[in-house]
């Protein structure tokens, strides 16, 4: 294909420039975009992110011009050229591990090391032995062997129990045999197992003498250090093209009765003892529980921003892109309107802006339960008995009431947080138009590698039935009579208190009664379900969409309590102006009515509004509060800075020059524009000519 002619270049879009449309929006507020952004993210981390952001944008690896015209193959050796790279840069710059993250956040994408990062090492250390910690810690610290984490199988996911791959104690030699009995058994969807990792961490179930003992994690090498090809009896590869995530070699596993030594079992809290050829139980396991917690944790803190760089993208292009007029309009502003400026459009995009939000203050409440749980725990104050757990759905057998809270809330707000995310980046590339449906939008991609986050570290949904259980434990204490010990059991004797009064809260007039009143049809749908589950024994089955419901109830109120006190705390919001903290509580309204509205029925049957205060939510209210914020919407994405290398994104530039750069990507950097074909079904030539050269990396 020919150069782009100079005329085609020295074109403009028709009307105002998105630059000084942009400019307007800006000017419309008085938010002040450095301070908030300041509390979002702190000034530590955002000299973090400059300073590492000019590293990255230096070197020749990570141009992302070529990241949506690539195949898998291409994207997948690029990523591997990245990962490769931040390690060396790692080194160079001696980054700590906080920097180390913040590289790998901003590159953008799951790359073939992400699990040996975030798994195969984080295992080992929690896990682990101090003899182990030397002999498989130290190389996988050094990237000396490279790892992964191999739970998943073909045939369970969630059900980690009903894992199949085993792994039999061999009391002559003192070895385990990891063994595939089925098809089933193939580990499957693990990441960097695919075509990168030597080592793998894998879940079996532990057989001694006959006897099963449950899933246990091993360190089994299945590639050569030197050639990186299969050890005998081990069958690996790639899983295959997926919706996302096409930077990652998710694989397959299977062993043929494979040896492994005794120190391979990793053996902090449990072993099999050599001499005796017996199981052994020692240390807490409930540091294993903290570190599921820990990552559920991290899901929540990670949701806001995820969803904030779909909604910074679409809110900038709608205050762009003009159709239409608004045939009611004064005559004097005729014209096509802003398409932020219509009610449609403001109803999608801004509560997602308050959803931003209010995830971000409630990951970082998660966080700091998560910090006091496990200061408690390392003190000595948790002892969870793993061995007394039965089988059956209800049993938690929790070490503590605290423990047990903070292992509902981090399943509870993993599944809303990941769903709210997931779902929203899908409704801000629709808002986007026809143009949000191209890979310049930087929606598309990012949604689908973000999607399995609502699968994976537990299915949204199954998740829902931990949330439960907890709950009704809860619901039982109260009813038995013992005091309060956390907020859970204090707002469910609360409404255990008033159940025959009845409530009256001003959910249109009180910021603390909207608060109390998600408190209390969480806690009208917790003793429901009891009633159901104790009263009227129906089977566990009959009530998972139920318990879902409850679930879901109990974390939406985690949220708008979490939102609620982060405004109150003087510590977040003294640096900001009045006008400021004014806008940020009529987020946190709209966020608040906005879900009540959706979840309705369930307010009024639970008693905690009325019919015409839902109906004054939504048609007065929440109206009121979209032309609020409307004004402040593009200051408020801002706020989360967001760069345009970060984000990648036509649409999304912070700028405003969408079109020209849309057509910047299409004309020159489209390698198939380089591509003559032969069009006529006669002939068997397909490209009669291809202009230039696959980049080397």
């Amino acid at each position: 294909m020919a150069p782009t002619p100079a005329w085609v270049k020295q074109l403009k879009p028709s009307g105002p420039q998105g630059s000084e449309l942009l400019a307007e929006e800006r000017a419309k507020s008085d938010i002040p975009v450095e301070k908030l952004q300041e509390l979002l993210l702190t000034k530590e981390a955002i000299e973090r992110r400059k300073r590492i952001l000019a590293i990255l944008k230096s070197e020749k690896v990570f141009d992302k011009s070529q990241n949506y015209f690539s195949g898998r193959m291409e994207r997948f050796e690029r990523a591997l050229a990245r990962e490769k790279k931040l390690q060396l840069l790692r080194r160079k710059h001696n980054w700590d591990l906080e920097e180390a993250r913040t590289a790998f956040d901003l590159v953008g994408e799951p790359g073939p090391y992400a699990l040996h990062e975030g798994m195969f090492k984080v295992t080992i250390r929690e896990q682990g032995s101090p003899e182990q910690h030397k002999i498989f810690g130290e190389p996988a610290e050094a990237y000396k062997i490279i790892g992964c984490y191999a739970q998943t199988e073909l045939g369970h996911g969630s059900n980690v129990r009903g894992l199949e791959t085993t792994a039999t104690w061999n009391s002559e030699d003192k070895t385990f045999t990891i063994h595939s009995p089925h098809l089933t058994a193939s580990k499957w969807w693990i990441g960097s197992l695919g075509r990168t990792a030597n080592h793998a961490c894998v879940m079996a179930q532990l057989i001694i003498d006959g006897k099963p003992f449950g899933p246990h994690p091993f360190i089994v090498q299945i590639r050569d250090l030197k050639t990186h090809e299969p050890l005998e009896n081990i069958h690996v590869g790639d899983i295959g093209p997926k919706f996302g995530y096409n930077t990652m070699d998710n694989g397959f596993l299977l062993f043929n009765h494979v040896k492994i030594p005794h120190i391979n079992m990793l053996a902090r809290f449990s072993r099999v003892d050599p001499q005796t050829n017996k199981y052994v139980r020692q240390g807490s396991p409930t540091l294993v529980y903290g570190t599921l917690t820990y990552i559920r944790s991290t899901i929540v803190m990670q949701a806001g921003s995820v969803l904030a760089r779909g909604v910074t993208i679409a809110t900038r292009y709608a205050a762009i892109r003009r159709q239409f007029q608004d045939r009611d309009a004064p005559e004097l502003e005729k014209g096509e309107n802003p398409v932020l400026n219509y009610t449609m459009v403001q109803i999608r995009l801004l509560p997602l802006l308050a959803a931003t939000f209010a995830l971000h203050f409630t990951g970082k409440g998660m966080q700091r339960q998560y910090d006091g749980n496990q200061k408690r725990m390392n003190e000595g104050n948790a002892n969870l008995d793993s061995s007394k757990r039965g089988a059956g759905p209800e049993e938690t057998q929790s070490g503590s009431d605290t423990l047990a809270d903070l292992h509902a809330t981090s399943c509870g707000l993993k599944a809303l947080s990941s769903t709210i995310a997931a779902e929203g980046l899908e409704v801000c590339r629709r808002a986007c138009g026809g143009h949000g449906y191209s890979s310049f939008s930087g929606i598309g991609s990012w949604y689908a590698d973000y999607l399995p986050t609502t699968t994976w570290e537990g299915d949204n949904y199954m998740l829902t039935q931990q949330v439960a259980r907890y709950l009704l434990k809860s619901a039982r204490s109260v009813l038995s009579g013992a005091a309060p010990s956390n907020d859970t059991t204090r707002i469910l004797s609360h409404f255990r208190s008033r159940t025959n009064i009845g409530c009256a809260f001003d959910i249109l007039g009180s910021d603390e009664d909207i608060v109390a009143a998600f408190a209390w049809r969480a806690s009208f749908l917790t003793f429901e379900a009891l009633k159901h589950r104790d009263e009227e024994k129906k089977p566990w089955n009959d009530l998972l969409v139920d318990f879902y419901r409850l679930s879901k109830a109990h974390s939406q109120y985690l949220v708008m309590k979490n939102f609620f006190e982060a405004l109150q705390d003087p510590s977040n919001t003294s640096a900001l102006d009045a006008p400021t903290v004014k806008v940020l509580w009529s987020l946190f309204r709209l966020h608040a009515l906005h879900t009540l509205e959706q979840e309705g029925s369930e307010f009024y049957a639970s008693g905690a509004c009325s019919k015409h205060q839902i109906m004054l939510a939504r048609t007065q209210t929440v109206m009121a509060l979209l032309k609020e914020i409307r004004p402040h919407a593009v200051r408020l994405v801002d706020s989360w800075g967001f760069d345009d290398w970060v984000l990648d994104s036509s649409l999304g530039r912070y700028d405003g020059k969408v079109y020209e750069d849309m057509f910047y990507r299409a004309s020159e950097l489209n390698p198939l524009n380089g591509v003559t074909v032969d069009p006529y079904p006669e002939s068997e030539v397909l490209f009669k000519k291809v202009e230039g050269l696959k980049s080397k990396l």
